[in-house]
């Protein structure tokens, strides 16, 4: 059972990540398109975004191979 759940887990926060992926960079096209001249300011809040986006499956796979290790 816990290999079940750190799959679900796993692909939970893989699916999450890239919805929330495919909306950040959405909006930063949408943002550039508006306004062009903020270009370098709204890629650097992007990055910092993504990496808060990115962060989550990590976490969830170093929490997955302590569930799968657990007895």
């Amino acid at each position: 059972m816990n290999f079940i759940a750190a799959g679900i887990a796993l692909c939970g926060s893989a699916l999450g990540a890239g919805i929330g992926n495919g909306i950040l960079m959405s909006k930063l096209i949408e943002s550039v398109a508006r306004q062009p001249e903020l270009e370098g300011r709204l890629r650097t809040n992007m990055f910092i975004c993504m990496a808060l986006v990115e962060a989550m499956p990590v976490i969830v796979i170093a929490l997955s191979f302590i569930l799968m290790n657990s007895r």
